[in-house]
């Protein structure tokens, strides 16, 4: 059985997530104990207790999210790790892919997505912005309506191409508020504001870009051990150096969400796409774009099991 490790990102997290992984496996408990110790704050308690708003912080939420992939990964490495053949993760899963491919250590990971979240919240404090999902498709070019509203009311892009018909732009809010306005009156469905706390994968993340540049310099990475498949290109990636500029890239580009499945599609059609995180919402982006994958959850120790009970 071949297997493709797909990791989330922010959004995901709830309080709760990995208490029974950690107390089901030592090794799970090890991740999250190093995450807390590599970062100097209990993460951990954070997952598995919150408060919600608490955990929801962009820089609490980043190494939450790694430290639950990275323990649901360890927990089922041992089992499956021959039978995977790929790995990705939207945005913030990145990181994680990457870690389960082993180019870094969890320490050194945790460091990393709690410096790029820390980053990232002082860029969207500094220099406010807003983000939306654009449901539904559009009788103009959703690319050609954030142009428009750009002109007209301020920066807007295009930041998460998540599946057909599910697009979230990013930006100033006046132009996000424009661009809304202007989708839904192209056709959309609907159109919501996000509750983030800044224009993420737009070029408000620019003033972030030095300081998460510093943070890759300092990591030691190394060349994956799987392929990766990169939000910036949808394409695989072989080596550490391509490797850092892609996540620097990828602060402040769009997430090319369909276009990556698309494309592990083509080269694993038969694998079985297994979302490491909290709840279904990769795997649910899947059956959109390609429907015709196989796809589970692991995110709980009884869903752990059940990966364990298929791969036997």
């Amino acid at each position: 059985m071949d297997v493709v490790l797909l990791f989330p990102g922010q959004g995901s997290q709830k309080p709760g997530m990995g208490h029974d992984v950690a107390s089901a496996h030592a090794t799970a408990r090890t991740v999250f104990d190093d995450v807390d110790a590599a970062i100097g704050a209990p993460i951990s308690r954070l997952c598995f207790e919150g408060p919600a708003d608490d955990l929801t912080l962009t820089h609490n939420a980043q190494p939450a999210l790694f430290a639950h992939g990275a323990a649901v990964w360890a927990a089922t490495r041992e089992r499956i790790g021959r039978s995977v053949r790929a790995a990705a993760g939207h945005s913030l899963g990145e990181f994680t892919a990457y870690a389960a491919a082993g180019s870094f250590t969890t320490r050194a990971g945790a460091r990393l997505v709690r410096r790029r979240g820390e980053l990232m919240l002082r860029s969207g404090e500094e220099r406010p912005g807003a983000m939306a999902a654009i449901l539904g498709d559009t009788g103009e070019p959703l690319e050609t309506i954030c142009q428009r509203a750009s002109s007209e009311a301020g920066l807007v892009v295009p930041a998460n191409y998540n599946s057909p018909g599910q697009v979230v732009i990013s930006g100033e809010i006046a132009g996000v508020e424009r661009a809304m306005e202007m989708a839904k009156a192209a056709g959309a469905k609907r159109a919501v504001r996000l509750n983030v706390s800044g224009a993420f994968h737009s070029p408000l993340m620019a003033p972030a870009a030095p300081g998460l540049s510093a943070a890759l310099d300092d990591a030691s990475i190394v060349d994956p051990s799987l392929p990766v498949y990169a939000n910036v290109t949808a394409e695989p990636v072989g080596g550490a150096d391509v490797a850092k500029a892609l996540l620097r890239e990828q602060l402040t580009s769009p997430v090319q969400w369909t276009r990556l499945i698309q494309r592990l599609a083509a080269d694993f059609p038969n694998a079985l796409y297994v979302e490491m995180g909290p709840g279904s919402v990769l795997t649910g982006l899947v059956r959109k774009i390609a429907p015709e994958l196989a796809t589970m959850t692991c995110g709980t120790a009884a869903e752990i099991d059940q990966l364990l009970a298929r791969a036997a």
